[in-house]
């Protein structure tokens, strides 16, 4: 399993934007899935985003499509979630998880590691 580290996550206007990173360990991070999820209050957490481990292929929920952006730079081992046009909405802790397999994941129990989460807040 990698461990992983979220940041960039704060406060934000709605309209604005944040990016968020998260760091990986683990010598295979070429190779993995990376997701992130989010969690609102009350609510069960959420697939927002995905990208494969071999081709960057990538897959986004409904909500955040045209407006968030997963890329990863594996020589950093790192992935990150580009958020534009925030809403009152997106507001949630963001989670970055990793699957080792390479085919995208967007179910949160196909993810075997967790980071620890970040808040991102949308005001208005």
């Amino acid at each position: 399993q990698v461990q992983l580290v979220e940041s960039g996550g704060g406060l934000v206007q709605a309209g604005g934007s944040l990016r968020l990173s998260c760091a990986a360990s683990g010598r295979t991070f070429s190779s993995y899935s990376m997701g992130w999820f989010r969690q609102a209050p009350g609510k069960e957490r959420e697939f927002v985003a995905a990208i494969s481990g071999n081709d960057d292929s990538t897959y986004y929920a409904d909500s955040v499509k045209g407006r968030f952006t997963i890329s990863r730079d594996n020589a950093k081992k790192t992935v990150y979630l580009q958020m534009n046009s925030l809403k009152l909405e997106d507001t949630a802790v963001y989670y970055c998880a990793a699957n080792p397999r390479r085919s995208i994941y967007y179910i949160p129990r196909d993810f075997g590691s967790w980071g620890q989460g970040t808040q991102v807040t949308v005001s208005s």
